[in-house]
């Protein structure tokens, strides 16, 4: 591509989502700089404490999560979002009683988590 659309990426949501008409994927490498999980997580789930290497913004389009980001725990809702720096330990629960949507950006082409429990 030339002109205006150069460097331009894309992706179908039938390309990324797990089962089709749901919000739940994840792409690796996006633009070659980024990947992305987008999250569908019911009341009480979420993943267990980890950290990354890089930054991981998440940005919540539906539901509500208590996120624990080090020491902190910061409720968070549709429109909300929230950055947690490189290395910074931290996980999340959907609260209910929505279920939580989200996109997780990881400032990596690929996926990087340290498990901590």
């Amino acid at each position: 591509m030339a002109g205006t659309n150069a460097g331009l990426h894309a992706v179908r949501r039938e390309d990324w989502s797990e089962t089709p008409g749901e919000w739940h994927g994840e792409v690796q490498g996006f633009g070659g700089e980024v990947s992305l999980i987008f999250v569908r997580a019911e009341p009480g789930k979420g993943p267990r404490l980890h950290s990354h290497p890089y930054p991981e913004t998440f940005i919540v389009r539906a539901g509500r999560a208590l996120y624990t980001i080090d020491e902190r725990e910061i409720e968070a809702g549709p429109g909300e979002i929230l950055v947690v720096p490189a290395g910074v330990p931290h996980k999340f629960r959907s609260l209910g009683p929505d279920t939580l949507e989200s996109i997780d950006i990881h400032a990596s082409e690929h996926f990087v988590t340290d498990w901590m429990e």
